[in-house]
């Protein structure tokens, strides 16, 4: 079956040269290829700063007969396809509050002075950014991403949904030559620095070339992401839906915390729709800030609530605060199920995505037993509806009846050997990052 409209797609790869492999796109389509077709894999990261409620947040059984709390109630409806997950903590943000966020998804041992490693996002992407226009996308409230390179800088994030949308969809403003001007100037100065760099190094002690090679990291990461920039400017950009752009294109205010969190998610879901880029991290906040929700007539932010020494008005407060994030969380994996990739799958089957926080217990900055959220992703190997608690067999239940006991809980891990690293170790692995080792990773963790 051919059809005028079908492009080769060896013929286009030739044309567009050898830095990058383009997506199955739907024009390069036959009835007889499409089952043949493996989906691209995709993974999301949501995080909410300041932890939660936890005496509200907290499942109490575990396996598949699992009850859920009052914070999570608005996931029941997905069951099937989430999993929550207690009991794992970062041995390296112990201690460290203010490092919670950093290490997030570095699972490092960041110390006051010390470089942060490479996010699990960051690593993911080094394998599908070859097939996509970015490399990854980062969107985050105040700027500060959750992702790291290799050689730990941390990645600027974006937070104005119409700038998103602009960058993500929309041809550059000042044309096509131009940028492509600017992105040549760009490799000719990376290439320039490279010679200098190389010809200082045989001059240079064991201490130095060490910091030698974090930079020819970094200067060789932005020389790969400009090359790959350059190449996708011959490549028009997807048509977007008239629905589509009034659903996302648009400036929200963050004082309208719900539509601004949905009009987010569904830019998430554009992106992975159209293939733009296959990873995405999203922080709401730094650990001292944290949105404030007006329409519910919240005007604290996450970082006031979360100290509210017992005090009964606050604490109900945080719980809605919580719980409204797990609710445009839901809306998030709801917006996933109902929308199909290039190949007519639902986007759900083949994204994974992480909510959750670096803290459990924000008020004495406790960083153990962190809630997280594990959902979709059964196309690639992700079986859920089950509650995977690692601090069973390792305390006599919880205690919510006594806060005082149930606190301490969430600041020093049950179960010292329940790694977050582990489970990032695992999504690395099923994103297709052939690595047995992730940040202080003791095992791989099995989810389902």
């Amino acid at each position: 079956m051919t059809k005028p409209w079908l492009i080769d797609r060896r013929y286009a790869l030739k044309g567009l040269g050898s830095f990058i492999a383009l997506p199955f796109l739907n024009c390069m389509r036959t009835a007889e290829s499409a089952e043949a077709v493996e989906s691209p894999r995709r993974s999301a990261f949501i995080y909410i700063p300041n932890g939660v409620n936890t005496l509200d947040y907290q499942i109490t059984t575990s396996g598949a007969d699992y009850e859920f709390s009052r914070t999570l109630k608005p996931l029941e409806k997905h069951r099937s396809v989430i999993t929550p997950i207690s009991g794992l903590h970062h041995p390296g943000g112990l201690g460290h509050h203010h490092n919670c966020q950093k290490i997030w998804l570095t699972g490092g041992q960041l110390g006051p002075t010390d470089r942060n490693t490479i996010s699990v996002d960051q690593q993911m992407a080094e394998v599908t950014a070859p097939h996509t226009r970015f490399h990854s996308l980062e969107i985050a409230n105040k700027g500060d991403s959750l992702a790291w390179t290799v050689d730990g800088i941390r990645l600027p994030g974006m937070s104005r949904c119409g700038d998103i949308f602009a960058h993500l969809f929309e041809e550059p403003k000042d044309g096509t030559a131009a940028q492509q001007r600017a992105l040549r100037r760009k490799g000719s100065v990376l290439d320039a620095n490279l010679e200098e760099v190389r010809s200082l190094e045989r001059k240079m002690g064991v201490e130095d070339k060490g910091r030698l090679n974090q930079y020819l990291t970094s200067v060789r990461e932005a020389e790969i992401r400009t090359k790959r920039a350059d190449a996708w400017l011959g490549v028009p950009r997807p048509p977007i839906s008239d629905e589509d752009r009034r659903r996302t294109n648009r400036e929200v205010s963050q004082i309208q915390a719900g539509d601004y969190f949905r009009t987010v998610y569904d830019l998430i879901v554009l992106a992975f729709q159209t293939d733009a880029t296959r990873v995405v991290t999203f922080s709401s906040g730094l650990e001292g800030q944290g949105l404030a929700i007006p329409e519910l007539g919240i005007s604290q932010s996450r970082h006031e609530l979360s100290h509210h020494n017992g005090d009964a008005g606050h604490m109900e407060k945080l719980t809605q605060s919580d719980t409204f994030s797990v609710e445009q969380f839901s809306y998030f994996i709801s917006r996933l199920a109902e929308t199909p990739d290039g190949n007519g799958r639902p986007l759900l089957e083949t994204t994974m995505s992480l909510f959750g926080s670096g803290m459990a217990y924000g008020h004495s900055h406790g960083n153990a037993n962190l809630p997280l959220v594990l959902a979709g992703g059964s196309a690639l190997g992700l079986k859920h509806g089950r509650h995977v608690d690692f601090n069973e067999g390792h305390t006599d239940g919880y205690h919510l009846d006594d806060p005082g006991q149930h606190y301490r809980l969430c600041s020093r891990p049950a179960n010292e050997g329940a790694h977050m690293s582990n489970l990032l170790l695992t999504m690395a692995q099923k994103m297709g990052v052939e690595t047995e080792q992730f940040g202080d990773s003791n095992s791989e963790l099995s989810v389902g």
